[in-house]
């Protein structure tokens, strides 16, 4: 990157792994790279680190792991020395992709050129935790990055650069995910790239239009079959690949992860929730408008099977209820 830059980095999951890597790849100089805490994971319930962690250790690049920022906060040795490490980097700028701790006041004002996010949606639309779930549930057409000049707000500071990106049909957090993790590190490098120069011209965030996404609650995961076909098959992509979305077959939890709405095909009779057919392409479910194809589904325990394959050993009947 010409001129260079001195760039702290806060993050802790995938995504901001991705953006990282894009930052090492510029050649950017990382002085220092905050992410979250180990925490436990796995079968074993054994301490992981972060996927930032593992690759800022890979490529020798310091790291610190504060349990808090706040300085007068419930941790503030760990606030204390988080400060004075971010001080002795000098970083020009902080880059902050989903790190999972508030910034507080004394680290907005650091680095000369302040902290820059890297938000997954158009803001000021899904401001907050899961703006990617959120845009599928909502149908939307369209997302993208916004990298952000942060303030005190909740994702309400100006914006420096967006990249817009059609959301596929059929995607899946999951999927979408990745697109938007690259698509993020190249523009925060873009982005880092213009404020070097100063060529960054920041832009309020519009006043309409604000919406939230909100934490994703496991409870959300049920599947609510009075909701319309079109509804449920949304929040199934959106629920992919967590919390996953769920139902209840003969007394037993079941995942849904693959399905397709049939809005033509509907009765009054069939309560929602209803088997209508069954075969080795498709169970056919009644919902509150129209109906829902499930092509690919799981038990608790068991692998993601194709709807043939699930049936062989766990049949299900027409006219059985689910949920």
């Amino acid at each position: 990157m010409t001129p260079a830059l001195r760039v702290a980095f806060a993050g802790t999951p995938e995504f901001a792994r991705v953006a990282l890597q894009a930052l090492h790849a510029a050649g950017c100089h990382i002085p220092l790279v905050l992410t979250q805490p180990d925490r436990p994971a796995g079968r074993g319930m054994k301490l992981q680190a972060s996927p930032v962690k593992q690759f800022a250790l890979a490529h020798h690049i310091p790291v610190a792991q504060p349990r808090s920022l706040r300085v007068d906060g419930k941790y503030p040795d760990d606030a204390t020395a988080a400060r004075d490490a971010l001080a002795q980097a000098q970083a020009d700028v902080w880059v902050v992709a989903a790190y999972g701790l508030i910034l507080p006041q004394w680290a907005l004002e650091m680095p000369r050129l302040g902290c820059l996010n890297i938000h997954a949606s158009l803001l000021p639309r899904w401001r907050g935790a899961a703006p990617i779930h959120r845009a599928i549930e909502a149908s939307d057409a369209e997302t993208g990055i916004t990298i952000m000049q942060m303030d005190a707000g909740l994702d309400t500071g100006d914006m420096l650069l967006v990249e817009r990106l059609a959301i596929g049909r059929d995607e899946t957090t999951g999927q979408l995910h990745d697109r938007l993790a690259a698509l993020g590190g190249r523009s925060i490098v873009q982005a880092l790239e213009q404020a070097a120069r100063g060529h960054l011209r920041p832009v309020s965030q519009p006043v309409l239009g604000v919406t939230y996404a909100n934490k994703i609650d496991k409870a959300e995961a049920a599947i609510d079959w009075s909701l319309p076909a079109e509804a449920i098959a949304c929040r199934v992509r959106a629920f992919d690949p967590f919390p996953g979305a769920a139902t209840q077959a003969a007394g037993e939890p079941i995942k849904v992860w693959r399905v397709a709405a049939e809005p033509g095909v509907d009765t009054q009779y069939p309560a929602p929730g209803t088997v209508l057919s069954v075969s080795t392409d498709a169970v056919l479910v009644q919902t509150g408008r129209g109906a829902l194809r499930l092509t690919e589904l799981q038990r608790a325990g068991g692998k993601r099977l194709a709807v043939a394959e699930f049936l062989r050993g766990f049949p299900l009947q027409t006219g059985q209820r689910l949920g």
